[in-house]
């Protein structure tokens, strides 16, 4: 089994044969691969239990200019200590993999970010972790919590698959029996009850003293998770407003906090979902204008 979160930032590559032509792995040379960009998001299929692929986030142009994402199929992905490989060429990205899979794109699910709760209404939560199947994608276990400061402390609820209902309005809805699991772990756990009292209070005083670190974190997660198609209906006005303001801020700009910085991170990808229809044309098109 392997964990979403801890492909975020794995390189994905497109193996080169000996002529320095993008192939697959069992032709490649020992040539340099296509470094293509760095595992973003896990992407789900309608339903929400089985994990289809990754979104993969590009570097930008010159340190200036931001490309869009790519999708890149599961079925298309080898995992080694480097990074992972690309199996089919370009028929692992974007259209050809969605067309190949048959996915309905506009349905399929972005989990991680996004609040559960029970299907009486309880809220428990939102997914911050998922574990799946390398080879088929199917989901085995939800990883449910708080802020990043509780999760730290407390752990989180493993939601197995069984439990899951499936997507309602932005939420997760999984059986009431959920909300009656136990926490994995943390410090509580692992420093025995003594201790576990003393964090559960330093975790009250996070709430007041480090609320605004944890805030940046949590507000782009609530954010994230939501249907790909809903994102595709956003206000294209709100969106070239947003675009306009980054740019005039970009030349002042300055780095904040990694957490302040994770969770502008995450509102950027909730924007940039609504174009990936047209991201595989955009990728073939610069890789043929570089390969002349």
């Amino acid at each position: 089994m392997l964990q979403a979160n801890k492909l975020y930032n794995t390189a994905v590559y497109i193996p080169r044969d000996e002529r320095g032509k993008l192939t697959t792995p069992e032709n490649a040379s020992d040539k340099k691969p296509l470094r293509l960009g760095k595992v973003h998001r896990a992407v789900f299929a309608p339903g929400g239990k089985r994990l289809v692929g990754f979104l993969v986030k590009r570097r930008d142009v010159a340190m200036m200019f931001k490309r869009e994402d790519v999708f890149l199929a599961l079925d298309s992905c080898e995992f080694y200590a480097d990074g992972i490989y690309a199996t089919r060429v370009m028929e692992s990205f974007d259209d050809k993999a969605r067309s190949r899979l048959g996915l309905d794109w506009d349905n399929c699910i972005l989990w991680e970010g996004m609040d559960v709760k029970t299907n009486t209404g309880r809220e428990l939560g939102y997914a911050n972790d998922i574990a799946f199947d390398e080879h088929t994608g199917a989901v085995k276990t939800f990883f449910v919590g708080d802020s990043g400061a509780a999760r730290s402390l407390v752990g989180s609820v493993e939601i197995p698959l069984e439990m899951l209902r499936g997507y309602h309005k932005g939420f997760m809805i999984v059986d009431e029996e959920a909300a009656h699991l136990g926490l994995n772990g943390g410090l509580a756990a692992q420093a025995g009850e003594a201790t576990a009292r003393a964090s559960l209070a330093a975790q009250e005083a996070s709430k007041r003293l480090g609320k605004e670190a944890t805030q940046a974190v949590d507000k782009g997660s609530y954010a994230l998770g939501k249907m790909i198609g809903q994102t595709k209906r956003a206000t294209q006005a709100s969106l070239a407003a947003t675009e306009k303001s980054s740019k005039e801020k970009k030349a002042s700009h300055t780095r904040t906090s990694d957490k302040k910085s994770s969770g502008k991170a995450a509102r950027a990808v909730g924007r940039q979902l609504g174009k990936v229809g047209s991201m595989f044309g955009s990728f073939a098109d610069e890789y043929k204008k570089s390969s002349k």
